[in-house]
């Protein structure tokens, strides 16, 4: 029998929010969204198993193949009873892993290399992203005369979080129209309403943030992007190659001591990029969360079809995406380059491909 979900609660709790349950999909929505009989047809773990995902903004679209497996019961059909703790940035989601607060982070896979430096073994094993879906926005109250990056000299620009992938993507921004990689102030301003107040206040001149934030503060008016990393040229352009973005990591421990629930994980969230590839936009927005939607429906499907490329067409890890990545690291630390890191640590395509067999990805 199909197991509907009801909208749950959000429950405060220290400075992370608790998503128990957070939408209602009637069987009829359901069932068109997934696929008649799709429910029925997958193996489970038996007795449902408890994981505890952690992540830095759950609402981005960043994390769309996450809540698209959450909220079609992907996850529920392989056994698990998932548990997603939203945190302000993916700093932060990443330290809840590392305390052991949760058991898997949807975060930034170059999390996983600076782990590393730390002495961390953390392995990405699921790829959401393949760009790094980011943009820059000047505020057109409080930069009204901004002409070029130099411009924002001494301005504090908003971020997820200190030590998120936002906040270097600023750095490197920076580094990359030849202008130092300090020349701003970062604030971390968290996710959604909170980013948004930031900027509205003058908290923050400027916002480096994902989607659907940036999409609906431009539709708004109260930004203008002047560095786009939501497709995958502009990407290139400045990382060099294939930057992965959001993933799902765990550490080494966990995938050794649970490789059915890390299998059980991998086979929802590559049913969920699956189910992306050829859904209809509007399929999109039924599942999503309406909170998630910021409040304007017509910018959220504009920042959906925008970014849409970028989303991992089968969760693998791209070929020079590591390295692409720890290039985007040294650039900011040099150290980096001499701490002996070691790539084939930092992740694993072992799990998904067994998925996109079975998915026929």
């Amino acid at each position: 029998m199909l197991c509907m979900r009801a909208l749950g609660m959000i429950v405060l709790h220290c400075s992370k929010i608790t998503i128990m349950s957070s939408h209602v999909l009637d069987r009829r929505t359901l069932l068109s969204l997934m696929g008649l009989g799709s429910l029925w047809s997958l193996p489970s773990l038996g007795s449902a198993e408890l994981v505890t995902i952690s992540v830095g903004g759950q609402g981005l679209l960043y994390y769309l193949p996450l809540v698209i497996a959450q909220q079609l019961g992907y996850f529920e059909a392989e056994g698990l009873t998932v548990r997603i703790d939203d945190y302000p940035g993916g700093s932060q989601s990443l330290q809840a892993l590392e305390s052991g607060a949760a058991d898997v982070c949807a975060g930034a896979y170059e999390h996983t290399l600076v782990a590393q430096q730390r002495g961390s073994v953390l392995r990405a094993f699921v790829v959401q992203g393949r760009a790094p879906q980011i943009a820059l926005g000047v505020s057109s109250r409080w930069m009204p005369r901004y002409q070029t990056l130099a411009d924002l000299r001494g301005r504090r620009v908003g971020v997820s979080s200190l030590g998120a992938s936002t906040a270097r993507a600023v750095q490197l921004m920076l580094l990359g129209d030849g202008l130092e990689a300090d020349l701003v102030q970062l604030v971390g301003v968290g996710s959604g309403p909170d980013a948004m107040e930031a900027l509205r206040t003058g908290r923050v001149h400027a916002l480096c943030h994902a989607d659907p934030l940036m999409s609906v503060l431009e539709d708004k008016g109260a930004v203008r992007i002047v560095r786009d990393l939501r497709d995958l040229r502009s990407s290139a352009q400045l990382y060099g190659g294939s930057m992965p973005s959001g993933t799902l990591y765990a550490t080494q421990a966990f995938l050794r001591k649970n490789p059915a629930k890390a299998q059980a994980l991998s086979n929802a969230m590559v049913r969920s990029l699956k189910w992306l590839q050829t859904a209809a936009p509007m399929d999109v927005l039924r599942a999503v969360p309406a909170p998630y939607l910021l409040g304007s429906r017509r910018a959220y499907l504009s920042a959906f079809e925008h970014m849409r490329t970028t989303i991992s067409p089968d969760g693998l890890m791209p070929d020079d995406g590591p390295a692409t990545a720890l290039r985007a690291l040294v650039r900011l630390n040099p150290a980096l380059a001499r701490s002996g890191i070691d790539l084939e640590r930092s992740f694993t395509n072992e799990f998904v491909r067994q998925s996109r067999q079975r998915f026929h990805t």
